[in-house]
This record gives structure tokens, C-alpha cells and sequence, in this order.
């Protein structure tokens, strides 16, 4: 699974970044988690809020930072 974390790289984009990584290891999921920081790139990935976290291509989040339990949840349908 790719997770790709959309946001200037600010200490909430790094906290979801760690969030999703702990809730993919408590599901047993392999990952690879991609970090996009260029603007254009986002806005391009339709989103609107940072930080945003997509799955594969997926956004789940957007403007927010889950707790890994919350994450765990959307990872885990």
C-alpha cells in the first residue's frame, strides 16, 4: 500500500506521517509512505486542506492530524 502524506512538511504533517505508520504496523500492512511538499502537486491531487493523507491515491484525510487508533480504522476498510 502507498500513503502519501500531502503538506508543507510542517511538525503536523510529520505527526500524521508517524500516525499512519503505526496504524499500518498494527494492521499488519505493508507500506510505502511518499511525502509531497510541492504545491502545484497537491492541488494537483485535489487537495484543499494540508496536512491530507491519501492511500493509494485515495485521500482519506484532509486538514487534520488523526490519532493512529482513528487511522487505524480508515486504513483497516
Amino acid at each position: 500500500m502507498k500513503l502519501t502524506v500531502y503538506g508543507s512538511g510542517c511538525a503536523k504533517c510529520q505527526q500524521l506521517a508517524l500516525n499512519a505508520e503505526a496504524a499500518a504496523r498494527r494492521l499488519g500492512l505493508e507500506v510505502a509512505v511518499e511525502k509531497v511538499t510541492d504545491v502545484n502537486a497537491i492541488i494537483d491531487a485535489g487537495v484543499l486542506r494540508t496536512p491530507a493523507l491519501a492511500a493509494d491515491d485515495e485521500i482519506l484525510v484532509e486538514g487534520k492530524v488523526p490519532s493512529s487508533n482513528e487511522l487505524e480504522v480508515l486504513l483497516g476498510r
